[in-house]
């Protein structure tokens, strides 16, 4: 249940203090809905980490102690879904929160940020297309942890973008957010957009990981 938690728990707070030193001067100013930009900033840090913890615990709950299925029955990983899709929804509008308090606090060309912030989404869309159309949907919620007996005898997907890198999800899905942020020209968006795509590889190497060599009995998977 706590495997590698421990440090789970070390890095989130190393990303933290990282936050901490680096919220300060213009990534702080602006404010929206008389909320200041350190308050939507925070808001934007929160969420993620809630959505975090709640796939682990979610995911550990069911794959070692089967507690979700006995509590719910069949509707266990339609009530999970609610809980992940609202979290995980909640990242990038808490994001462009910050981007709109936050706004043109970068000082470099917007002509070339834009372009980037281009880059970056159609990456990230074509990498949304291949998990839908290959991996699918179910499985990047983690119906694995559900139904680990008929998913554990399911190949690892090598379509797509899938088929020129592994773990193209964190790689580039993640890249919606930096987009956003270089969209807004803003500072705290950025600072939020580097925390999502580094804690996500938290996620993985300390939770998703361990319950893939679990589930599907690789014990040299990476």
């Amino acid at each position: 249940m706590f495997e590698k938690q421990g440090w789970h728990l070390f890095f989130l707070l190393l990303l933290l203090a990282g936050v901490a030193v680096l919220a300060k001067g213009e990534v702080l100013t602006g404010q929206l809905w008389d909320l200041s930009t350190q308050t939507w900033l925070w808001i934007a840090i929160t969420i993620p980490i809630i959505h975090q913890v709640y796939v682990w615990l979610v995911w550990r709950l069911q794959l070692h102690h089967g507690s979700i299925k006995r509590a719910f029955g069949n509707n266990a990983f339609p009530i999970y879904k609610i809980g992940f899709a609202i979290l995980f929804v909640g990242r990038p509008i808490s994001l462009i929160l910050v981007g709109i308090a936050n706004n043109n606090t970068m000082t470099c060309n917007p002509i070339w940020v834009y372009l980037l912030a281009l880059v970056a989404v159609i990456t990230s869309v074509y990498g949304m297309y291949s998990v839908v159309k290959y991996f699918g949907i179910e499985r990047a919620f983690g119906i694995d942890h559900f139904e680990p007996e008929i998913y554990g005898k399911k190949p690892f997907v090598k379509a797509g973008i899938f088929k020129y890198t592994d773990n193209a999800m964190y790689k580039f899905v993640f890249l919606i957010f930096w987009g956003f942020a270089l969209a807004f020209l803003s500072k705290a968006a950025l600072l939020v957009a580097a925390f999502n795509h580094l804690y996500i590889w938290v996620h993985y190497y300390f939770t998703e990981l361990p319950d893939i060599r679990h589930i599907y009995r690789i014990k040299g998977a990476r």
